[in-house]
């Protein structure tokens, strides 16, 4: 690695870990989200660190602590002392109504899931997904040379099952997919075949198995 490839991987264990804060860790989610090779190295880390806790045993706070939480609530108001306060109370209703709405019309933060890797185990495509794990994005590494004849299709295999379809993808951008009919169970692999233009005609995969993972 040279000397910036150090600091990113760095940056990245941080990020993980959770010690990147305030505008440091807002600009760097920035890059994740434009940069496939970064949001590769968080997906690592968080592989790495995802057992650093395993051995830790939740410890319930004793009952003096919950004792000693007080709410100091101010004392209620009659109902005509709170009436020229009506119309702020609707402004700000419709504000939050107006909050709300925004937020649910955004599309979905995303963070690395997993990496798939080609024959030689070496990563070739970052899965990324929202906190229900219901809007994914499949983003290449590097730009993947797929003949004119071909399409690259994606699968998701639960364990023990059939292949299930998850539709084409770009072979040079990341490529975003919703789940509408299905889940991404614990067991699962994702893969990416090559298959003719357009897709499987079988509903299956039909060509060779160019990337894979599993969740």
């Amino acid at each position: 690695m040279n000397d910036a490839e150090k600091r990113d991987d760095m940056l990245a264990a941080e990020y993980a870990l959770g010690t990147l804060r305030g505008g440091a860790r807002l600009q760097f989610q920035k890059r994740v989200l434009r940069e496939p090779a970064l949001a590769a190295r968080v997906a690592y880390w968080q592989d790495m660190f995802s057992t650093l806790d395993s051995h830790l045993v939740p410890v319930p706070p004793p009952e003096t602590v919950w004792k000693r939480i007080a709410l100091d609530l101010p004392p209620k108001k009659p109902l005509r002392q709170s009436r020229p306060y009506l119309g702020w109370m609707v402004a700000a209703s419709l504000a939050a109504l107006t909050v709300v709405a925004w937020y649910a019309t955004r599309a979905p933060e995303l963070a690395p899931l997993m990496v798939l890797n080609d024959a030689q185990q070496h990563g070739q495509w970052v899965v990324s997904a929202d906190a229900s794990r219901q809007h994914l994005s499949i983003a290449p590494l590097r730009p993947t040379a797929v003949a004119a004849q071909h399409s690259l299709q994606l699968w998701l295999i639960p364990g023990g099952q059939a292949p299930v379809s998850m539709g084409l993808l770009h072979n040079d951008i990341p490529t975003r997919v919703t789940l509408r009919n299905a889940t991404l169970p614990a067991d699962a692999t994702i893969a990416i075949s090559l298959e003719p233009e357009g897709g499987s005609p079988t509903g299956l995969p039909t060509g060779p198995v160019l990337y894979s993972g599993k969740l």
